[in-house]
């Protein structure tokens, strides 16, 4: 049994699209979202923690220096590095980060005013390549960084993920049974392809269609 010197309380995700790589975390203010809502209610917000560890010797990581007033959000593999979310309330920045393993540096790939956009809801950092987005509950997507894009889609439609200029979304339906369809998008919206299923993100990073074409 290996013995990872980490708080028992944080909770250890595996990070989707890699087999080496799970984040230890936990939510002492809820998720981002909640924790925005804290902070614009007057509260202090205390930083939740945010670990890499790597698998299989079991090596911790800690990407970032918590800081009262920041708070992490999600973290996503690219190219075979992790980026991930940090929103800093008080500075009223949103900062996307990036962790190489190569070097076990963390770089700071954009800077954007926490004000530029509406709020917290749903922002999420994906790949590949990297994009920052946002998808309220309003029938829109917008992508935040690095370009400004929004556009609608269906009601019941989710973003999945990004390979390229393609954007692959989920949509679910009761007519009347349930079914799922997975809808590709071009970077600016416009429908490409439509068909039946799910697509589901391997541990090696694979995709895998469940469906018939």
């Amino acid at each position: 049994m290996k013995n990872i010197p980490l708080d028992p309380s944080l909770t250890l995700e595996s990070i989707s699209g890699t087999e080496e790589w799970y984040e230890a975390t936990d939510y002492v203010m809820g998720d981002l979202y909640e924790a925005e809502e804290l902070y614009q209610d007057g509260h202090r917000i205390n930083c939740n923690s945010l670990y890499f560890l790597h698998f299989p010797d079991g090596k911790v990581y800690e990407p970032a220096e918590r800081k009262t007033g920041r708070y992490f959000g999600n973290v996503a593999y690219v190219d075979g590095k992790l980026d991930f979310l940090m929103v800093d309330f008080p500075e009223d920045r949103i900062s996307v980060m990036e962790f190489d393993p190569t070097d076990n540096g963390t770089s700071v790939l954009a800077e954007l005013p926490r004000s530029g956009v509406k709020d917290c809801y749903n922002l999420l950092v994906h790949g590949s390549p990297l994009i920052l987005t946002r998808q309220p509950n309003d029938g829109t997507f917008q992508i935040i960084w690095p370009w400004r894009a929004e556009f609608p889609i269906e009601r019941t439609e989710t973003f999945d993920f990004r390979e390229g200029d393609r954007l692959y979304f989920c949509a679910w339906y009761e007519d009347p049974e349930y079914r799922e369809d997975v809808i590709v998008r071009s970077l600016s919206g416009e429908i490409i392809e439509r068909y039946p299923g799910t697509i589901y993100t391997m541990p090696d990073g694979e995709k895998w269609h469940l469906g018939r074409i």
